[in-house]
């Protein structure tokens, strides 16, 4: 109930305000983001017409109604609406990004005479996989790919809010609750795949069957938490640098912004390594351990 109430809550406010990106950074849009709504808003806002008002009625908790309902794309825009929004388009500049500095660093991989490149890559491979090793289990590598993506959207998603004429997509609370809920169900998924939907749900019970239908409620009601505590972790950290930064600039522009730089980039990677830690313990919970490592399992996961 309280992550609907907030849903409700946030939603109301887009309706009022005119979207939720827009509004926490009306006096700023990067050019990129009029760019890409210039070349495919109209596009989009026929789609969105065409879509939103019935999802808008049916779920009635983002509001009333679709904030563009009645409306043309001038509008629209000139309520201060984008069809695509802020956020949306930070984050696919990070995809593209991410991609493109995969390639780069990963360049021809060679087992006999790596390049600085390819050893800073596998600093940085072998630091998730032992992260995961420890966490998860000897099986924990297969939940590499999931994990570590995570970690490159999310560490560059932050970065890029110190570039000139950009906002980190995580600064917006749509896309850290996005991510927030996309490790929710992997890890969800990842139980009832091995243990079943019937040993997935005997994991909320606790261990001692008498207690179970005082322990199985909590667990429940822990387990949803998770999704808020991920999402506003990493959104109120990573907005409030933004806040802040662009506080100190408006009112210093010279020196002064430069220097608090480090706290943004130290910020930016820990924040990126919270996220992956908890989604690691929690995967840790429900997967099934070696022998040898069950019993550092279910300590990793009481952590």
């Amino acid at each position: 109930m309280m992550l609907l109430n907030l849903l409700q809550e946030h939603g109301k406010q887009a309706a009022e305000q005119g979207g939720g990106a827009e509004a926490a950074h009306a006096e700023h849009v990067p050019i990129i983001v009029e760019k890409i709504n210039e070349w495919f808003g109209p596009a989009v806002f026929e789609m969105q017409k065409a879509i939103m008002p019935p999802i808008y009625k049916a779920l009635k908790i983002f509001g009333p109604q679709w904030p563009g309902e009645g409306m043309s794309y001038d509008q629209y825009v000139h309520a201060g609406n984008l069809p695509i929004p802020t956020q949306v388009v930070m984050f696919l500049f990070v995809a593209l990004i991410a991609v493109v500095v995969l390639y780069f660093v990963r360049g021809k991989l060679s087992a006999e005479s790596p390049t600085n490149r390819q050893q800073s890559l596998e600093v940085g491979v072998e630091a998730v996989r032992g992260l995961l090793s420890d966490l998860v289990g000897e099986g924990g590598i297969k939940h590499f790919p999931v994990v570590a993506t995570f970690g490159l959207l999310i560490l560059l998603s932050n970065l890029t809010g110190m570039l000139p004429d950009m906002i980190a997509p995580t600064s917006n609370f749509n896309m850290t609750l996005a991510l927030a809920l996309t490790s929710f169900l992997y890890y969800n998924y990842v139980g009832i795949r091995e243990n079943g939907l019937l040993g997935h749900l005997k994991h909320f019970a606790g261990p001692v069957m008498w207690l179970a239908p005082l322990m199985f409620p909590i667990e429940i009601v822990s387990n949803l938490a998770r999704i808020m505590s991920l999402s506003m972790r990493l959104f109120g950290n990573i907005y409030g640098e933004e806040q802040v930064s662009g506080a100190i600039s408006n009112i210093v522009q010279f020196v002064v912004p430069a220097l608090i730089m480090p706290l943004g980039l130290l910020t930016s990677i820990l924040q990126t390594f919270i996220f992956i830690v908890l989604s690691m313990v929690y995967l840790g919970e429900v997967s099934h351990h070696e022998e040898g490592h069950e019993e550092h399992g279910h300590a990793a996961a009481a952590h």
